[in-house]
């Protein structure tokens, strides 16, 4: 049974940090491409980074780019997501997601996701 289980989630000041993690299991994590995805209260659920499964290919949504950085542990079958600079609008309930084959910025190719962890900034 394939589980991704998120954490790290919390409230952070405006212009403050915080790293999630993705904890996988139950999955061949070396062959997964993963993504993190964000979803706000009212919107649609959106793409924030996608990593291929070496972690030597990664993808960056404009709104976050220069900001987050999306990296992943092999050994740990951990993906990570450090977030710097964080505004109030990347308040959201943030999600990983694995997929065969290619990373993507898409949310529709994910087959696996994550129950979510919220991440609340304040201004």
């Amino acid at each position: 049974q394939v589980q991704l289980v998120e954490s790290g989630g919390g409230l952070v000041q405006a212009g403050g940090s915080l790293r999630l993690s993705c904890a996988a299991s139950g999955l061949t994590y070396s062959t997964y491409a993963m993504g993190w995805f964000r979803q706000a209260p009212g919107k649609e659920r959106e793409s924030v980074a996608a990593s291929s499964w070496s972690g030597d290919s990664t993808y960056y949504a404009d709104s976050v780019k220069g900001r987050f950085t999306i990296s992943r542990d092999l050994v740990k079958n951990t993906l990570y997501l450090q977030m710097n600079s964080l505004e109030p609008e990347d308040t959201a309930v943030y999600y990983c997601a694995a997929k065969l084959g290619m990373p993507s910025l898409h949310k529709a190719p994910y087959q696996y996701w994550g129950q979510g962890t919220q991440v609340t900034v304040s201004s």
